[in-house]
């Protein structure tokens, strides 16, 4: 049931935005944790974290002390003069990844989507004779024009064709596929540690391993695109980290800062002097205010021991719901707090819609599966107030779906 104010401020969305997005069906006004209220004062416990952005939680005290401090002292210096904030969060994106002192460097920017573009220029710079790029299908990799070229999703991709890159898709997670379409014209093979807007789907065991070596044996540049995994979200500050690989190029955005929006491209070895003066910019990109609530971020993960928390609660949560019985659940998947529920049926969207009237906010990322990216201070008690939820929530899905009222 949709309150009176958030009727009325859908009907001003309506008549003043774009209508790309459609009609959200939530106006939300305050948030304290993983909790959220909306302007008619419905509590939801949030288990979307704002597509997997609010690492911390909605109004994080020290998020609030740092952004705030900053945003008194400096707001914005453009890319003509730098600022410690950027240089500290470099140097610890460096130090995170186990490649201070190298020659390792980063590119900050505003978003995953332009942290995927300064990957695409990246690789054109490194490799200007190679055309062809190899992804995977089903893949997300932004809504930019290079960003798209590589996306996997042909509703998306196809009706803003041609792009500039020609891309080859392969089956996510076959490796044998992925080894048949790299060769020696591959300027950079793009793949995601675990599909996100493909339904958080994992690969087989070793499938980063053999796309390192496929295209260590081709010279093709290996790009992860860590804009969903990184950050603690796996339950390690970087998701191929589990996997025991490392990329030529990182691209980061989404929990990197808490909320304020902030991406990164990180070349790793010599990849972080591929670019050169002139070759790349931002006005916005890396500005004091989004570095500071980035290190915030990176310093509460770390002082408050969320790798770990994440971990237990994240088990916590995927054994719950792998432990309920009900004909509409198939199995969960992923890692962490990074999980898929994966349904019997093509009925997301009515179990989301199920689950927000009970008061949770999930994501029908696909139409046979469920995308949880919750906060990483998720409580355990939240974690069981969900799962107690999920077999109800369910039952009302499949009552939807079956045309009982």
């Amino acid at each position: 049931m949709t309150g009176p104010h958030t009727s009325a401020l859908q009907s001003r969305w309506d008549a003043a935005l774009m209508p790309n997005y459609g009609t959200p069906p939530v106006a939300l006004k305050v948030g304290r944790g993983a909790e959220v209220w909306d302007v008619d004062d419905k509590r939801y416990l949030d288990l979307l974290g704002g597509i997997a952005v609010t690492s911390l939680g909605h109004g994080h005290p020290e998020l609030v002390k740092a952004v705030s401090r900053q945003v008194a002292a400096l707001a914005h210096t453009s890319n003509l003069y730098l600022h410690e904030p950027a240089i500290a969060l470099a140097e610890r994106l460096l130090d995170l990844l186990g490649v201070a002192g190298t020659d390792s460097r980063v590119f900050l920017c505003n978003s995953g989507t332009e942290a995927n573009e300064a990957a695409l220029k990246l690789v054109r710079r490194h490799a200007p004779t190679r055309t062809k790029i190899v992804a995977a299908e089903n893949s997300f990799h932004g809504r930019s024009l290079g960003a798209l070229s590589i996306t996997g999703k042909a509703s998306i991709r196809e009706p803003f064709a041609p792009y500039g890159w020609h891309t080859v898709f392969v089956p996510y997670g076959d490796a044998d596929a992925l080894r048949a379409a790299v060769d020696s014209d591959t300027a950079a093979v793009f793949l995601e540690p675990t599909l996100g807007e493909g339904g958080v789907v994992p690969p087989p065991a070793g499938y980063l391993a053999v796309a390192r070596e496929v295209c260590d044996a081709t010279g093709a540049v290996f790009v992860l695109d860590e804009i969903q995994s990184a950050i603690g979200r796996t339950g390690a500050w970087f998701a191929h980290q589990h996997e025991g690989v490392r990329p030529d190029v990182l691209t980061l955005a989404k929990g990197l800062g808490g909320g304020l929006p902030i991406g990164a491209c990180v070349g790793l070895g010599s990849f972080g002097g591929t670019f050169q003066r002139g070759d790349h910019g931002s006005t916005f990109g890396g500005n004091p205010v989004a570095c500071a609530a980035a290190l915030t971020v990176l310093q509460v993960i770390e002082t408050d021991g969320l790798l770990d928390h994440v971990v237990k609660v994240g088990g916590q949560l995927a054994d719950g719901i792998a432990a309920i019985d009900h004909p509409l659940l198939a199995k969960v998947e992923g890692r962490g707090l990074w999980l898929g529920i994966v349904l019997t049926a093509d009925v997301s969207a009515k179990v989301e819609v199920a689950a927000r009237e009970a008061g949770f906010l999930i994501n029908a990322v696909q139409p046979g599966r469920i995308r949880l990216a919750p906060p990483l201070v998720l409580t355990a008690e939240q974690v069981q107030e969900f799962v107690s939820a999920l077999p109800a929530i369910l039952d009302a899905a499949n009552t939807q779906s079956r045309g009982i009222a």
